[in-house]
């Protein structure tokens, strides 16, 4: 598979009171977190439950590496639009860049953070590397 699939996956995501640190902005961690849903959420639209995918084929994607940089913060109860999008696939892992934005009137403006995940296929048994089921990749192209 080649770099920069087309297709930008986006989730809506609203930010908790369970988000933010003591000085009312999210926790840089959270960040992560939110790519996380992401991930799933666009997984789940392109017809890969998780729990499915490693039900029927025995293995699972597992974070091997992460790089974010940090724009601007957000705060309780915004709005945030946060992307997954292929950068680099291949038979036995991903890269997925990742954005959260700000959502104000309808639109997606400012950045806030964004970065990129490096996602390896294992046995969910033995943990060891695998390669990628042909379907996931072929709906990922």
């Amino acid at each position: 598979m080649s770099a920069h699939s087309s297709r930008v996956f986006e989730q809506p995501i609203r930010v908790y009171w369970e988000d933010t640190d003591a000085g009312g902005i999210v926790f840089y961690a959270n960040y992560l977190k939110f790519f996380e849903r992401a991930r799933t959420e666009w997984l789940r639209a392109l017809g890969f439950g998780q729990q499915r995918l490693r039900d029927e084929s025995g293995g699972m994607f597992v974070v091997s590496e992460t790089t974010v940089k940090y724009h601007a913060p957000a705060r309780l109860d915004d709005t945030l639009v946060v992307t997954a999008q292929l950068q680099i696939g291949g038979k036995a892992s991903l890269t997925i860049a990742q954005q959260a934005r700000l959502r104000t009137a309808g639109h997606t403006d400012r950045l806030l953070a964004e970065g990129t995940i490096r996602l390896g296929w294992v046995d969910s048994t033995t943990l060891k590397p695998g390669r990628i089921p042909a379907p996931v990749l072929e709906a990922l192209k």
